[in-house]
């Protein structure tokens, strides 16, 4: 087994029934902090769900959470996804009940019988949400209900935390305290985190590793390179 949480090596990438990126080589280890870029319709997203095994891989090898992804049944994927928090630009929170009610949907299905309460209190206090555990998700800002999806995201103590355009329908203020959270939390607990942005500024301000997609491949940006991010995409 891989000490890597996530490990692809030559892999078809699919959306579809079509392949939209091909020869895709990953190895992310315990707490990194790596960006993909790219522009509209360069399979990003589509990295995004094979990693949750969403969507089935095309060919070549890939693990995740030492889950071998060709090999993986139906039966254990929400056993892998247990290992993993993701991390949505619209939230999607469930509209019709508390942002406590909403974290204990997610623990009940994911198998927790007891501590729960207390388990609710320690991932609202981590994103600084404690005082509102009996709001109701639209009586909050769009900051606010970010923060409760990353308390869903890390209620199992994930090894990963998947990304994709956190903060995308934020404004630039309400985005930094996400990042800064994000960034906090893969410091403190080793959690990998893997990110889909369009956001160049991010990846300047909060430096990880950066993987470019385009023309159906997504490769590694060399580090120290000297060309602007920016001309990657």
């Amino acid at each position: 087994m891989s000490s890597s949480v996530i490990s692809f090596s030559d892999a078809r990438i699919m959306g579809g029934d079509n392949a939209v990126i091909h020869g895709f080589n990953m190895s992310v280890a315990p707490g990194e902090l790596v960006y993909i870029i790219g522009r509209v319709g360069t399979g990003k997203t589509s990295i995004i769900r094979t990693i949750m095994a969403e969507n089935p891989l095309g060919g070549g090898e890939g693990e995740v959470c030492g889950y071998d992804l060709n090999a993986i049944r139906p039966s254990e994927i929400p056993f892998l996804r247990r290992r993993l928090g993701v991390v949505f630009q619209d939230f999607q929170l469930l509209m019709d009940r508390s942002v406590e009610k909403n974290l204990e949907f997610v623990l009940r299905a994911t198998g927790w019988k007891s501590g729960i309460e207390a388990r609710i209190s320690e991932v609202l206090e981590a994103v600084g949400m404690q005082t509102k555990a009996h709001k109701m998700p639209y009586q909050l800002s769009g900051g606010e209900q970010q923060r409760v999806a990353i308390a869903r995201a890390i209620l199992n103590d994930p090894e990963l935390i998947l990304a994709d355009e956190p903060t995308g329908n934020l404004d630039t203020e309400t985005a930094e305290g996400i990042l800064q959270l994000l960034s906090r939390i893969g410091r403190e607990k080793g959690t990998a985190i893997v990110m889909v942005t369009h956001n160049i500024g991010i990846c300047e301000r909060y430096p990880g590793r950066i993987f470019v997609c385009a023309d159906e491949s997504c490769t590694e940006r060399v580090q120290d390179s000297q060309e602007p991010i920016e001309l990657l995409i």
